[in-house]
């Protein structure tokens, strides 16, 4: 059973696919969401392969992006820096008490390292003890995002736990 955070995570992903057109072809409807664990990257155009990041985060009011969000594993990402490759990132923020949310953009060639702020390995009584993730640090790049979109969250016909996941899966309550 997926955590409050990984249906947070597929809600973010759902929500780009479902309102946003590819940002290097402009097409609609062809980004589609990669499989879980996919490194560095959520979703792919299925007409020109461009990839993109998506980060959900739960928030007051569903505009204002927070200072710092967690981000994943620090190594994919440090070698992918020190190759020179980011890859643009989708800020999803929900705010599910007043039932809305908004989707900032980030594209790749206005990131730089300080972006990227490395967090010290988990301590040895941790699930996964050495494990390195890192933050991203917004504050650097908010004068970079751009919004692309803001809306009201889908409401599924009954709180049911079934409902609630199909509705994150994309189809009909």
């Amino acid at each position: 059973m997926p955590t409050a955070k990984q249906d947070l995570g597929a809600l973010g992903e759902r929500l780009v696919v479902l309102h946003c057109a590819c940002p290097r072809c402009k097409r609609a409807r062809t980004l589609k969401t990669l499989p879980p664990n996919f490194k560095c990257a959520d979703v792919i155009c299925d007409f020109c392969g461009y990839l993109g990041q998506v980060k959900a985060s739960a928030s007051g009011e569903g505009l204002t992006p927070p200072g710092l969000l967690l981000g994943a594993a620090w190594d994919p990402q440090k070698q992918r820096m020190d190759s020179g490759i980011y890859f643009p990132l989708f800020l999803v923020l929900v705010a599910s008490d007043f039932g809305r949310f908004s989707i900032h953009y980030l594209s790749a060639d206005l990131q730089m390292p300080e972006l990227f702020l490395r967090r010290a390995p988990l301590k040895a009584t941790a699930r996964k003890p050495g494990w390195e993730g890192f933050r991203y640090n917004l504050d650097v790049v908010r004068d970079r995002l751009v919004l692309l979109a803001e809306g009201r969250l889908p409401r599924p016909r009954s709180a049911s736990p079934t409902a609630q996941a199909s509705l994150l899966a994309g189809s009909p309550s």
